[in-house]
């Protein structure tokens, strides 16, 4: 049992919440009914949660709590997908600020009383912390969303707020305040199908809101110290009485989907027909209320979550995808901008996604992107044609790395066709260009149009690589010796050095050079500890505007790869 959450509890918290909705997802999907119908919230809540703990793991080995938690914070607001993931960023949020101190005022004497690990820096965050936080992230949740809707995720998050502890008392303790949490998070999700007409009309409870359900229970088993009785769709899981008093004898099926009568399948919202989200940069501590008010007049759906810092991600639904950005490039500076037709829209599950030899040690950051993977240096065909049938897909996008790799899946494309599945390749010299065309696959798309979306990704992306060298050898820049790091863009040495990060450095200068927005770092087995937040402080330090990504991938191919956009 923990009496506070210290960074590794964070991170162990992070990874089972992820493990969880990863679980639930196609249920999550199957609930999906509102606001659109578009079976797509539990793969939204994932996406987030994995971009919030890839965020979280690139921090140093000794980040405090607090650290931890704007990380995860950080990590979750540029990563949200869709309503449910910018909404569930807020909620971490709340931990972010609360971890560090910042507290909303309430009435004449505010929230600002001293507290224990409030104190400490951040060292740990205490059971009167947490309730501050899941207090906070409500707030911000709320206000994130234009036009708020009862029987959601948002409801569930203020029921949370409203059953805790008082965050005023030095004496909350960390498992009473969680218990209250998830004991009040499910009597709240088991009541949304009554909130809400189309949730009602459905007879399933809030998509959203079940993913939140399962971030706080994951939690507890945390801070209990016990595994998650919900491990497989379909468990049942009974609710407790906590601090807020519930009956002891309500049980609901939260783990599995309910069968409900046949939703109607919008193809949109009844008046909007694109989904437009993007990143955007202002001025620290500025509120982008005229944004909001110019995406409420020109469509719905409309959320802006921030970090706090001066970055936000927007998201609305609209018939005017122009006008949209345009209002973007007046508050500040949109970026990783996307736009989705709902008219493009597909049965879930209908195109796969197989990467064909990411490398030892990448298999996992691959599989987490929702990717079937074929591992080995050498694939064989038969091996891809297997993993491609397993998927049961009408529709398959091989993602080849390497010479190797494309010759089997340029026969495994041969073969699956006969089958009369539709398939296509799309070549990659490097796991970040791999990467990077996942990154823009979308199902909902046309096939042919998502396969040239991911090829032009895969193509934009120069890849650069930190070796050991294992020989003496003449490259472009000279004789190597056994030891060497040397630094490769798109396949050629052009750096020979005996420091790995002065080579890093020299290359990512290089890079930068040309006009880089993008970088995506992936940290290997053999990189030393918090390599990857140094790496992004120097690119930061250079071009302010880059975005950096960084991935605790631990290939064992080299230490470091770099991709960049």
């Amino acid at each position: 049992m923990l009496d506070a959450l210290d960074a590794s509890a964070i991170r162990r918290w992070s990874g089972a919440a992820l493990a969880s909705v990863r679980v639930h997802q196609d249920e999550i999907d199957a609930l999906n009914v509102f606001p659109v119908p578009d079976g797509d919230t539990g793969t939204n809540l994932a996406l987030t949660l994995a971009a919030a703990d890839d965020a979280l793991a690139a921090e140093p080995a000794d980040v405090d709590a607090a650290g931890a938690a704007r990380a995860l914070a950080r990590g979750a607001v540029r990563g949200a997908r869709g309503n449910s993931g910018v909404i569930l960023s807020q909620l971490l949020r709340g931990l972010a600020d609360a971890s560090a101190g910042r507290f909303a005022p309430k009435g004449s004497d505010g929230e600002h009383g001293a507290d224990g690990a409030a104190g400490a820096a951040g060292r740990v965050i205490t059971g009167a912390v947490l309730c501050r936080a899941l207090r906070l992230g409500a707030d911000h949740a709320w206000r994130a969303v234009a036009e708020p809707a009862d029987g959601t995720l948002l409801t569930v998050a203020r029921a949370v707020a409203d059953a805790l502890p008082d965050p005023a008392s030095e004496g909350d303790r960390l498992p009473d305040c969680v218990q209250a949490a998830v004991t009040a998070a499910r009597v709240a999700l088991a009541r949304t199908t009554g909130q809400h007409p189309v949730l009602a009309e459905a007879g399933v409870v809030d998509a959203g809101a079940k993913g939140y359900v399962l971030v706080l229970e994951a939690l507890l088993d945390v801070v209990t110290g016990t595994g998650g009785p919900a491990d497989t769709p379909g468990t049942t899981r009974a609710i407790g009485t906590g601090a807020i008093g519930a009956s002891a004898s309500l049980t609901e099926p939260l783990g599995a989907a309910p069968s409900p009568r046949p939703a109607h399948r919008e193809t949109g919202s009844p008046e909007f027909g694109y989904e437009v989200q993007y990143l955007l940069d202002i001025e620290p501590g500025a509120e982008p209320a005229e944004l909001r008010g110019a995406l409420a007049v020109i469509g719905d759906s409309v959320t802006l979550a921030g970090t706090g810092d001066g970055l936000w991600n927007v998201h609305v639904h609209t018939n005017d995808v122009g006008a949209a950005v345009e209002a973007g490039v007046h508050a500040g500076r949109p970026y990783r901008i996307s736009v989705l037709r709902f008219t493009d829209q597909q049965a879930p599950g209908a195109v796969a996604v197989v990467a064909v030899a990411p490398g030892a040690g990448l298999g996992p950051l691959f599989a987490r992107e929702g990717v079937q993977v074929v591992d080995g240096l050498d694939p064989a065909a038969d091996d891809v044609v297997a993993v491609a049938r397993s998927t049961h897909a009408a529709e398959v996008v091989l993602v080849p790395i390497g010479a190797p790799a494309l010759a089997a899946a340029d026969e495994a494309v041969r073969v699956v066709r006969r089958d009369g599945v539709r398939a296509a390749v799309v070549p990659t010299r490097s796991a970040v260009q791999a990467l990077a065309a996942i990154a823009v696959h979308d199902g909902n798309r046309s096939f042919d149009d998502d396969v040239v979306a991911m090829a032009e990704a895969a193509a934009a992306t120069r890849f650069a690589e930190v070796v050991v060298a294992d020989q003496q050898a003449l490259t472009s820049v000279g004789m190597c010796e056994p030891g060497d790091i040397l630094g490769l863009i798109d396949g050629e040495v052009v750096e020979i050095g005996h420091g790995l990060l002065a080579v890093t450095f020299a290359l990512t200068d290089r890079l930068l050079g040309v006009g880089a927005e993008l970088l995506t770092v992936l940290v290997g087995e053999g990189a030393p500890n918090g390599v990857g937040a140094v790496i992004a402080g120097h690119v930061r330090n250079r071009a302010p505007l880059a975005e950096v990504t960084v991935y605790a991938a631990g290939q064992q191919s080299c230490p470091l790869i770099i991709g960049v956009e």
